[in-house]
């Protein structure tokens, strides 16, 4: 890890019983009131990675959000809660039919692959301007358009006989209280998500998170690198007159653009090798900047 005095990346592994935006408002007091903003939201019931981007670093938590998430819940059978997870009210009970690991692995392959899922109501997507979850609790229910998800892998870890233990690896906008809801129905029942942990986000699969706890507590790691988060964009390498003219708004030339797409991104390294914003190819051989860091 590298620290930078313009902000950088922190893995919170966020506990369960607190909110997204509670838990980074942590954080942020912690790093001195750094401007901050977390990519992907977890429920107060779920606990894992959480990726806060702190300083500069928030100019790329949107290239952040598209990463893959890997997800381990435990799905109680035989009850469907109104919020799909143990916080709501019981709504519907139904008997669990005697279940071997050969049945529940073959329904979780019906899941793998590209497929639409409609977003629960106890969610943080907005109508006209109120978070469903706002909605949802005032008793009002509206229309939700299903999107497309993708399940990459789904495991069966555990089995009880009235619960199941299960990884799934997913594209980003997955509802895991949803996939485990339409899971239960396939299996001929209904049920709810009991404890639901994010392992990791992509590419953070092999980095170490760290504990609120510990920030509270005043022990601050170091901060990666924002661009650790853009292991598949090319780097720009430039030399300190090329980093003068992009922070003025000007185009640098840079040949190796006239083979990337339109409307690419492209990462933006100094004489050090400090990774400082994002670019995109422009007219022939030339690079225009898109997101830099304040100099």
């Amino acid at each position: 890890m590298s620290e930078s005095a313009d902000g950088g990346l922190l893995l919170l592994d966020k506990p369960v019983g607190l909110s997204s935006n509670a838990a980074l408002q942590r954080v942020r007091r912690a790093f001195g009131g750094l401007r901050a903003g977390h990519t992907g939201t977890l429920d107060p019931l779920a606990s894992g990675m959480l990726p806060i981007c702190l300083g500069e670093a928030t100019k790329v938590a949107g290239e952040v959000l598209a990463g893959r998430k890997c997800y381990r819940f435990s799905l109680k059978l035989g009850e469907q809660r109104s919020t799909g997870d143990s916080e709501g009210e019981v709504v519907a009970t139904a008997p669990v039919p005697p279940l071997d690991a050969t049945t529940v692995r073959a329904a979780l392959t019906g899941f793998v692959g590209t497929t639409q899922q409609v977003p629960p109501m106890y969610s943080a997507l907005k109508r006209d301007g109120q978070p469903l979850y706002k909605l949802a609790r005032a008793g009002q229910t509206v229309e939700r358009a299903p999107r497309a998800v993708t399940i990459e892998r789904f495991e069966l870890l555990g089995q009880q006989p009235d619960s199941l233990d299960c990884r799934v690896l997913c594209s980003k906008g997955t509802y895991v209280r949803v996939l485990g809801e339409d899971l239960a129905r396939r299996l001929g029942t209904v049920g709810y998500l009991q404890a639901l942990r994010r392992e990791y986000v992509e590419p953070f699969e092999d980095q170490p998170m760290v504990t609120l706890e510990a920030i509270v507590s005043g022990i601050l790691p170091p901060l990666l690198p924002a661009d650790i988060a853009l292991p598949h964009l090319p780097v720009a390498a430039v030399d300190e007159a090329a980093c003068v003219a992009l922070g003025h708004g000007r185009d640098i030339s840079w040949p190796a653009a006239d083979a990337l797409p339109a409307g690419s991104l492209v990462r933006l390294h100094d004489p050090k090798g400090r990774f400082f914003g994002l670019a995109q190819p422009g007219a022939a051989g030339r690079l225009r900047p898109k997101r830099l860091y304040a100099s």
